[in-house]
């Protein structure tokens, strides 16, 4: 999905030196991953790391693979050029809103999560339970869409995908869209292109994925 000037950059955030080697977070996905018009400070990865940090636990800074406008084929081509090393204790997965926005039907949206998803485990030493999938946010609302019809339910129906397919490969699922639809009656949860998530709309996000994030890591 693009519009406004696009970074196309794949991030490995740096290592912050006053945190101790420890815990290990891969952020796997697109735009709302890599934190498309926001700083990185604001992107969903980091700001749920630092709040586990603040909760006592000693996590790296998070591996993010992740760029603007990446579908599930394209994310799958990047994880095969360039593999993450070692193994995760938490992974999170936010992908498909680009095969949505391409025109794409959920059903071929189907294997290529799912593989991916597989990927994701195996990246989590092959434990489910350690992998969070975050559902697709519906762009639809914001100012870029202008207008634009079934969006909504285009983005419902990719979810209800990646929902099913989470639930049978065992792993956990944190919905965040009806938060992003907040987004059509508060103009601070936008991002200035018009488009992406502001820091205010990740911090939504991190907060509903905090307790489950935490219970992972205190396994």
């Amino acid at each position: 999905m693009s519009a406004p000037p696009l970074s196309h950059n794949t991030s490995q955030t740096a290592r912050t030196n006053s945190v101790p080697r420890g815990l290990r977070y891969l952020a796997l996905g697109d735009s709302y991953t890599i934190g498309e018009s926001v700083s990185e400070a604001e992107r969903f990865p980091e700001q749920l790391a630092r709040a586990l940090r603040a909760r006592g636990f000693a996590l790296d800074a998070p591996y993010i693979v992740a760029r603007t406008g990446w579908t599930t084929d394209e994310l799958w081509r990047a994880l095969e050029a360039n593999e993450p090393s070692g193994m995760f204790d938490l992974v999170t997965l936010l992908i498909g809103v680009n095969n949505q926005y391409r025109g794409r039907a959920p059903e071929n949206y189907r294997p290529e999560f799912a593989a991916l998803l597989t990927r994701a485990i195996a990246y989590a030493n092959g434990e489910p339970a350690r992998v969070i999938v975050v559902s697709i946010p519906d762009w639809g609302v914001t100012p870029f869409a202008r207008g634009r019809k079934n969006v909504a339910a285009e983005i419902d129906a990719f979810n209800a995908v990646n929902r099913a397919e989470t639930l049978r490969l065992g792993a956990r699922y944190v919905d965040i869209t009806a938060d992003s639809r907040d987004a059509q009656h508060d103009t601070a949860l936008t991002a200035s292109d018009g488009l992406h998530p502001s820091g205010k709309m990740y911090t939504r996000w991190m907060e509903l994925l905090l307790p489950l994030a935490q219970a992972i890591l205190e396994k």
